[in-house]
Formats: structure tokens, sequence, C-alpha cells
């Protein structure tokens, strides 16, 4: 379990660059080269392909060869999921417990520690 757990961290760290988002976001949508991901993103090939290796190292995304081009596809099945998370709107925050000191609502329903 605990592997598991380190396992998707990993996924969360190399997944949270707002490039490496559109790149993912792309990839869902099916198999794409690196020239494909140059239309859209506003930076370098070179770059471009240095978030494809980190994404890749990481489990996250995997390549095959057509002639001389790249085409990277999505191999992590966790990552729909966590696009679609990024996705929801959250239109109201979680209210606050009732115990809570800042609204001096209730008491603490455990026993308190001295």
């Amino acid at each position: 379990m605990q592997k598991q757990i380190a396992s998707r961290i990993e996924i969360l760290k190399v997944s949270a660059h707002p490039v490496r988002i559109a790149i993912l976001e792309e990839l869902s949508k099916g198999v794409k080269c690196v020239s494909d991901f140059e239309e859209f993103l506003d930076i370098s090939q070179p770059n471009i392909s240095q978030h494809l290796a980190a994404l890749r190292h990481a489990g996250i995304v995997d390549y095959f060869i057509d002639g001389r081009l790249r085409c990277y596809f999505l191999k992590n099945p966790l990552i729909i999921d966590l696009l679609e998370i990024l996705k929801k709107d959250y239109p109201h925050e979680l209210p606050g417990p009732e115990c809570c000191p800042a609204t001096k609502k209730g008491t603490y329903p455990g026993e308190r520690r001295r």
C-alpha cells in the first residue's frame, strides 16, 4: 500500500506543471507527436521533449517510433481521473466544524488533553 501511495505522489509531483498538464490534456484525446505539441504550446521543441521525458521517466506516458516521429500516448490510467478532478468546479468551500473557535459554535466532541 505504501509503495502505491508513493508512486501516486510521484505522479502528482511530476505532472504538477502547467505545460505538463496541457500535454496530458492533449494526450487524453489520443496519440500525439512532438510536432503536434509545438502547434499549441508556446515553447521550443527541446523544452517539449524535456517535459515528455520527465513524464515518461515517471511512467505516465510512453512512445512508439513511426519513421522519424516519436508518437506519445498516455500509459497510466490515473491521469484520466486526475484531469477530470482538475476540470471539476467546486463552487463552495467546505463548512467549518461546529466546534470551530472562529465561529464560537459547539464544543469539541472528544476529550481534551492537558
